[in-house]
């Protein structure tokens, strides 16, 4: 049994790709999903990167939002009480700059009222200015052990697939007391308009999400699967029941669906419509019965 077991389905919705969930009321039941994690936050307002920040490429989509927020205490006073009415659990996302900002920044989340869980993001790929925990194992795992000693909800920790061995670094959140693992992030990426010879993303560099980074994802949740022994949450372009069931054989108990949100706003419901009967060809009720089953 993991905290996991406890949330409304193995369905959620990831960071940055849902606002913060009023967006997309009267399109989606919120009741059916097993949790939204609204947009990442950081103890301080971020006015993000400079645009543009989005640009459309084969099969996926490339972004250099750089997290931008209005930072923690305008979340908790401004955001979370509409997030508290949704009939599903939150999970808050966040992302420190050092690890300094932990112990403020989980005391702030403690003594906030419907968080059920907490992400810490370590892993975004097109922010400046701050240490990247998801590349150094030790690393991953001090600031994990620092998010860890200020909380008492569960820990998820987002990791990037843009390392050489991402098993490594998911051992040291598991080390620093990472109650599950969140696999991936985004890729990092380059769009390049060649008439005006210069990148199309006004940071130069930016995230690509999609169905193009599905092949991808699931090779890292396998390794993260291999590698620990809690629970993984799959994220990357899933969009169909099939990728779900992909996922989950490959070894996660959870799925996040991201950018299908925003070109088909009910694909979660979608989804949902079509698990039990997926999971009842494998002869299984939950994710948790399936989760891993692969053979290779």
């Amino acid at each position: 049994m993991t905290f996991l077991d406890s949330f409304p389905s193995p369905i959620f919705v990831a960071s940055g790709t849902f606002g913060y969930a009023k967006e997309m009321d009267g399109i989606v039941d919120f009741s059916r999903l097993g949790a939204v994690v609204p947009k990442t936050v950081t103890l301080q307002a971020r006015s993000g990167n400079v645009p543009p920040r989005t640009v459309e490429t084969a099969s996926g989509l490339l972004n250099s939002i750089g997290l931008d927020n209005d930072g923690i205490d305008e979340f908790i006073v401004q955001k979370l009480p509409y997030l508290r009415t949704l009939k599903t659990k939150i999970i808050i996302s966040i992302a420190v700059k050092n690890m300094d900002e932990c112990p403020v920044l989980g005391e702030k989340i403690q003594a906030a009222d419907g968080i059920d869980a907490v992400e810490l993001n370590v892993s975004c790929p097109n922010v400046s200015g701050g240490v990247d925990f998801a590349t150094d194992a030790k690393l991953c795992e001090q600031v994990v052990q620092k998010m860890r000693r200020e909380l008492l909800s569960p820990l998820i920790v987002k990791l990037s697939p843009n390392v050489w061995n991402i098993g490594d670094i998911a051992k040291g959140a598991e080390a620093g007391g990472a109650d599950a693992i969140a696999a991936v992030n985004t890729c990092l990426g380059l769009a390049v308009d060649w008439r005006k010879r210069k990148p199309r993303l006004g940071n130069g560099f930016g995230g690509l999400s999609g169905p193009a980074i599905k092949p991808i994802a699931l090779r890292c949740v396998r390794h993260v699967f291999q590698a620990v022994t809690i629970p993984v949450i799959g994220i990357g372009g899933i969009e169909t029941i099939d990728d779900v069931m992909e996922f989950f054989v490959n070894g996660a108990s959870a799925v996040q669906i991201g950018t299908a949100n925003f070109y088909k706003p009910t694909v979660t419901m979608q989804i949902l419509d079509a698990l039990p009967s997926a999971l009842a060809e494998l002869g299984a009720k939950t994710a948790a019965e399936i989760a891993g089953t692969l053979t290779c």
